[in-house]
Formats: C-alpha cells, structure tokens, sequence
C-alpha cells in the first residue's frame, strides 16, 4: 500500500497572513507620531530668531533649546524599543503619546530659556518611546514581506519627509503666529492618536522577555550620550579638547556597554541580533545613507537663507521642493525589488544616486538656487531608497519577539550617522570657510569675521557700505567653496557605500526557505 506522505512536503510553513483594510488604516494612524517626531527634529529651524527676541536665552541656552531633543532621543532609544518589548509596544506607544503632548504643551507656554530647554528634554523621551514603537508595530502588523516591504517604504518616505516639513511648518507658524504654536500642532495628533490606536492597533510584545537589565539602562545612555555631544560640537569648535573627550568617553562606554551586553543574562541589545542575516549589515548601511541626508542639510539650509539672502518663508517653502521625490522613490524601488530586481542593485543604485546629488552640489556658486534644490532631491531620493531597503532587511532578520530592540537599535545607527555627518562634512566646509577667509579677508576684522558666514554677516552689517559688500560676497562665496568641497567628500564616502553595498547585500539563496511566521504575541482587542 502506497504511503501518501512519501513526496509530500514535511512540516511545510503556512504562508504568513496577509494585512487588510485595518492594518493598512493601522499603518496611517502610526504615521501620526511618526511624522512628528521627525519634524521635531527640524522644527526650530525658522523658529530660533522669535525665541530668542522672546525668551533672551543665552549662546549655551540657544544651542541647548536647540539640540537637548537630539541628544535625549538618541540616548534613550535603545532602552525604550526594550522596554516596548516587555510591557507592549502599543502600550508604549500611548504612553509617549501621553509624554509628547504634556511636552509639546510645556513648550509652547515656557516662559523662560530654562523652561523651555526641559520642555524639549522630554519631547526628546516621548520621541524615544514612539520612533521605535511604530516601527515594531509595522512589523507585527504587516507579516507578508510584500506587504511588509510596501509599509516599510511608507515609514522611510513619512519619517525622511517629516525632517523636511518640520522647518517648513516652522516657517509658515512663526510668520503668521507665534513661536510656541509650532508645538501646539502635536496636540490634535496625539489626542487622535490616543482615539484610534486602541481601536485599530493590536499589542503586540516578547511573550518571554526575561528580567529587564537595569544597569544596561545608564550604560547605554553613556555610551550614546558623549558620543553624539562631541560630534555635533566638532563642526563649530573643530576638534578641541571637550569634543575629544567626550568621543573617548563615549567610546569607553560603549565597550563596557557591549561587554554588558555579552554577559548579561537578559541584554537590552541580544547579541544574537547583530548576528543575524542581514541585520548588521543594513543598520551600517542605512547610518551611511543618514550620514548624507544630515550632512547635506547643515549646508543646504544655511545657503538659502545666509548665501541666497531669503527670508524665513521663503527658505522654509523652497526647501519643500526637494521632498517631492521623496514620495516616489521608496513605492517605486520596493515595487522594483518585489518584481525581481537584486536588492543589492536597487541600495547600490540608490547610493550611487544620492552620490550624483551630492556631485551636483559641488558644481554650486553663490546664485545656484535651483542646482542646489535639484542636488538635494536627487540626494533625498537615493538616501530614501536604501533606507527603505534597509529597513526592510533588517526588521526582517530580527526576531519578531525583538521588533522593538531591532527598531530601536536600527534608529539609534541613524542617529549616529547624522551626526557623523554633520561632524565629517561640516568640518570639511568650516575648514575650507576660515582658511579662505584668513588668506582673503582685509586685515583687523574680529574673529568672528572668519569662523563662520553667520559671523562674517553680522561684522559685515556694522561696516561701511563697500567694505561690508565686499565682505559679505566674499563669506558667501568661501561658504560656498566649503559646501562644495563637503559635497566632494560626501560623493566619495557614497561611492564607496554603494561598493559595500554590492558586497553586503545579497540576494536570496534560491530553494531557501520561506521567511518563518511571527509567532502568536499579538492580542487583538
């Protein structure tokens, strides 16, 4: 008698379910935080000059109110994807929500520099508790990988256009209201939020998280901490001695925070999750990518208003333009790649095309208004192509009990990047600035003349007519010059990406098996 199992595939894996109208609406209601959270990043761009006639902060308060953001979100993402995946990710996510709104409303009425400087230190913590949140909740939303892929690329396209709306929004606020109404704007979102995602969002979470390490907790906030602070410093203060040795600090925690990690019976970051297909790989990949979008934006934001001379309004609306290509570049290279295309070719391509972007830049004079829009859209639309598929990649390879670690650790590579970026390329400008400004500038100017365009400005106001022509159009052209040769070293540093790429990425084994299902930790309600 014949046996009707021979041939027959053994212990065959169900294909993984497929998302419908309610997780699809589920992944609108998560772009919500999403969005806001990216454009918190860039929201004080217009706004500065209206808080400081209001608020009087001084330089060190000015710089805080400005980065404290940053620097809380960068240091407390690795420790809140963690802690989503022990108490629930959406359980998280209605917390911050909770957090960024008190926050948002803190800031709009702070009445002194101070006030505002802790109003924005925690929207940095709600930030941390709602960036990687969403992204975990994709994952569990979304178990197909073709439709996963597809909501994937929305997040990258949501999140890289937030930064970009965020000093739009800015400007259009502050022109027409006051300074504090560009946080009143997240009020409306997170009480929608609030509404819809216990209706919309299952929980989801590690069903055997193990005992949450509370020492890994300040371990990572050192390591992160120093590292983004010196970084973000070097550009202005070059490489002095509180900038190196926050870098050696951070470098000293982030080994005690690994060898934690290797030792601790409950890590907050798995090692196994860095060893895993893929994963490594594509948080490198996708920091390269920040590394550029960063790095570009430090220069393309101080041209239009201090070079092309524009107003706050008109900054704010022309650098709306370059996100436009935004929206397409991520739908289009996920299509390309679920048709077949190697996804190695689809990152490689994207990098070689945020390269072209950053080569147009090079070629920018001080009139260049619509070349330098065009090299930002085409840098946006290759970093916004392998971020996608980065991202993709790597929440694949995670664990789903680890979605959140994964997000949280993916987020916290992106933050390093960009200020990697920003370190790289806008020390490379501000060298190229003060050494044609010290070889070109008539004697006797103050110092700040030929430290930076903004301070080359400002002397040149309190000149004489010609004198202070003269040395405007020569601080905008050494600017100039220095973008361009930033542009130079970010083409290199791209190129040479797009090579990793090609190497790194690679395309699945064929006969492989299927990618395995989430196991069951979503408890719809």
């Amino acid at each position: 008698m014949t046996n009707p199992s021979v041939g027959a595939p053994r212990h065959a894996a169900p294909p993984p379910p497929r998302a419908g109208r309610r997780e699809w609406t589920a992944l609108v209601v998560l772009m919500l935080p999403l969005l806001l959270v990216s454009m918190d990043v860039s929201v004080l761009y217009f706004a500065v000059p209206a808080i400081s006639a209001d608020l009087a902060p001084s330089g060190t308060q000015q710089l805080w109110i400005f980065d404290i953001y940053a620097f809380v979100l960068a240091g407390l993402l690795m420790t809140m994807g963690s802690v989503g995946d022990r108490i629930g990710r959406r359980k998280l996510l209605l917390i911050g929500a909770v957090a960024f709104g008190a926050a948002s409303l803190g800031a709009a009425y702070a009445s002194s520099a101070e006030m505002l400087i802790a109003a924005r230190a925690l929207l940095g913590i709600g930030g941390a508790t709602l960036m990687p949140s969403t992204m975990a909740l994709v994952r569990s939303l979304f178990q197909d990988p073709a439709q996963r892929a597809k909501a994937i690329g929305v997040w990258s396209a949501v999140m890289t256009g937030g930064v970009a709306l965020g000093s739009v929004m800015s400007g259009v606020l502050v022109e027409y209201f006051w300074w504090g109404s560009v946080f009143l704007v997240n009020l409306p979102a997170m009480a929608l939020l609030l509404v819809l995602a216990p209706l919309l969002i299952p929980e989801s979470k590690d069903p055997a998280p193990g005992r949450f390490d509370l020492l890994s907790v300040p371990l990572s906030m050192a390591a992160v901490l120093p590292l983004v602070y010196g970084l973000k410093e070097i550009p202005s203060e070059g490489f002095a001695t509180p900038s190196v040795l926050s870098l050696l600090a951070g470098l000293v925690f982030t080994a005690l925070f690994v060898l934690r990690q290797r030792t601790s019976a409950s890590p907050l970051i798995p090692p196994a999750l860095l060893s895993g297909s893929g994963f490594g790989p594509a948080v490198c990949l996708n920091s390269l990518a920040m590394f550029a979008m960063m790095g570009s934006a430090y220069f393309t934001t101080q041209y239009l208003q201090s070079v092309l001379g524009k107003s706050a309004m008109e900054s704010a609306l022309w650098s709306l333009l370059p996100s436009v290509l935004i929206g397409l570049a991520a739908p289009v290279t996920t299509g390309l790649v679920q048709r077949g295309a190697h996804r190695g070719y689809v990152v490689t391509g994207g990098f070689v095309t945020a390269a072209g972007g950053f080569a147009l830049l090079t070629a920018a004079g001080t009139e260049s208004l619509w070349l330098v829009l065009a090299g930002s859209g085409v840098l946006a639309c290759g970093v916004v192509t392998v971020m996608a598929q980065m991202t993709d990649v790597a929440l694949a390879a995670a664990p789903p009990e680890r979605a959140g670690s994964a997000s949280s650790l993916l987020e916290t590579g992106q933050e390093f990047g960009g200020a990697l970026g920003m370190a790289v390329l806008g020390s490379i400008g501000t060298a190229v600035f003060r050494h044609r400004m010290e070889d070109d500038a008539p004697p006797g100017l103050p110092e700040a003349a030929t430290e930076t365009l903004g301070g080359a400005l400002a002397v040149a106001t309190e000149l004489p007519a010609g004198t202070g022509a003269a040395l405007t159009a020569l601080a905008r052209g050494a600017f100039t010059d220095g973008m361009g040769a930033a542009a130079l070293g970010g083409t290199a540093v791209l190129l040479l990406a797009a090579v990793l790429a090609l190497v790194l990425v690679r395309r699945p084994t064929a006969g492989a098996p299927a990618e395995r299902p989430a196991p069951n930790t979503l408890d719809h309600v």
